[in-house]
């Protein structure tokens, strides 16, 4: 596993993958070639469907621009192999002539990943040699230690100031989150709420209190990120507000030092990179449940650090923070990190305590381990790929899309889940809803029928009440019609 250096990451929001990533990309191939006399960027998949509403372009623009020309070209239809967040990077002469291209993919959490597995640039080091927390809950029974002081331990010395740095930031996001008021940008005209719960939540008694106060911390943070704000990366953008909520409302409730902090987002900080290493922290792959479920899954095992819990306790607490969490979309209202994804920080940083609380009654014993909710995560993302369309209405708002995220599972036989290849086709009153083209989603319905495991056509198209027991209607794979 990498640093948790590459987990946490200090930066301006709304989106690590969309926002952060594509800086990030535009700086190295800057550097690449200063001499560049333009630059052509292409965005594909998610980073073109929602790269307006996250500010993409403006991200790579505000970095190449000064050096030479930019053009951005729009490819939301093109959905790469590797991953949804594909960009390539022109480099083009006086003349117009192309010099270099580079095709890189933004990979959630502000982290960069090229396509083959080689010598990458934009690859780290590992600095764990265990990457399971299976293996890494053994060590810790075995040693009598914890996990933050195996990150201790495989990390280099300066992690603790790295950290101090993290946690200023975190605080500094929420004290500025509760000061501001007005609306965030984009067309949505949202309010910020932030500051209304945090005096709101200061009347009323200590249990509804304490509650009220995590959700003001979550919001403050979430609403800095989505006007732009400095933030850190815990593990995404999208998923900022739910650490630091946790660990400001900790601090200032129950007195807990600067060092007991350190400590648990050192924890926090593995618990987040497990995941990153063994299945996904991006939306755009793997829906909000790697964004939002990993976030509340961090924030729990540092809570119940913080509270004494032992090694089994915590990974109990990261465990259901994730496990409840499954199967949640990632499905941003106009392409923006601000409907439903705020109100979903606010909420899951109240779940981790809950989490927290849940595992303090319990030896720690239990059946589902964290690592099985991690794979069960992981097959759930790559079952249910999205699938966009766009809403003419939103033409007027500038080219931001509204999307429809739909989940389906490529595979009959693994049942439903809200929708499959063949409501990809037929999704509602025939209107074909694309997550690649037609033809590809035609020969894949067609390769299906002749599987063994196949079980015929689906009677009801979308939701749990799909029916794969008999055959309805062999002209649904041909025409995309309604049964």
């Amino acid at each position: 596993m990498k640093s948790i250096k590459e987990l946490y990451r200090i930066g301006t929001g709304p989106s690590s993958s969309h926002t952060m990533g594509p800086r990030k990309a535009a700086q190295i191939f800057l550097e690449r070639h200063p001499e560049a006399a333009a630059f052509q960027v292409t965005l594909y998949g998610s980073l073109a469907a929602t790269g307006k509403g996250h500010m993409t372009n403006v991200a790579i623009t505000e970095t190449l621009q000064p050096a030479a020309p930019v053009e951005i070209i729009w490819e939301p239809k093109i959905f790469l192999p590797f991953h949804p967040n594909g960009m390539k990077f022109v480099s083009l002469d006086s003349e117009g002539k192309e010099t270099d291209q580079w095709t890189v993919f933004s990979v959630g959490g502000g982290a960069l990943a090229e396509e083959n597995d080689g010598a990458s640039s934009v690859n780290t080091p590992d600095v764990y040699e265990m990457n399971s927390m299976t293996e890494i809950l053994q060590w810790c029974e075995r040693t009598g230690k914890s996990y933050w002081e195996y990150v201790k331990e495989c990390e280099e010395s300066d992690i603790w100031d790295y950290l101090q740095e993290v946690w200023k930031t975190m605080q500094a996001a929420v004290k500025r989150g509760l000061d501001s008021e007005g609306v965030l940008p984009g067309p949505l005209n949202l309010r910020r709420k932030a500051s209304t719960y945090y005096i709101r939540a200061s009347g009323y008694k200590a249990s509804l209190q304490s509650r009220g106060l995590v959700f003001a911390y979550a919001l403050a943070v979430s609403e800095e990120n989505a006007s732009g704000g400095v933030i850190v990366t815990a593990p995404t953008c999208g998923s900022c507000g739910i650490v630091p909520a946790v660990l400001y409302h900790l601090q200032k409730s129950r007195e807990f030092s600067d060092t007991r902090i350190l400590r648990a987002l050192a924890t926090a900080g593995l618990i987040g990179n497990i995941v990153k290493t063994n299945a996904s922290i991006s939306g755009a792959e793997a829906g909000c449940q790697a964004e939002v479920g990993v976030a509340c899954s961090m924030a729990s095992a540092a809570a119940n650090q913080l509270f004494g819990g032992s090694p089994a306790q915590i990974e109990y607490a990261a465990e259901m923070g994730l496990e409840h969490h499954l199967g949640m979309t990632c499905d941003p209202v106009c392409g923006l990190v601000q409907i439903p994804c705020i109100e979903r920080n606010a909420y899951a940083a109240a779940r981790a305590l809950d989490a927290n609380l849940y595992s303090s009654f319990t030896d720690g014993m239990h059946r589902v381990s964290f690592d099985k909710v991690v794979e069960v995560m992981k097959e759930t993302g790559n079952d249910l790929p999205y699938t966009r369309t766009y809403h003419p209405d939103y033409e007027a708002l500038g080219g931001i899309p509204a999307i429809e995220e739909v989940k389906f599972s490529l595979a009959s036989c693994r049942g439903c889940f809200g929708a499959c290849s063949f409501c990809a086709l037929t999704f509602h009153e025939g209107r074909v809803v694309q997550t690649r083209s037609h033809e590809s989603i035609l020969a894949e319905a067609r390769q299906m029928v002749q599987e063994k495991e196949f079980k015929g056509y689906i009677h009801d198209v979308g939701g749990p009440t799909a029916d794969f027991r008999g055959p309805a209607c062999k002209k649904q794979l041909t025409k995309g019609a309604c049964p």
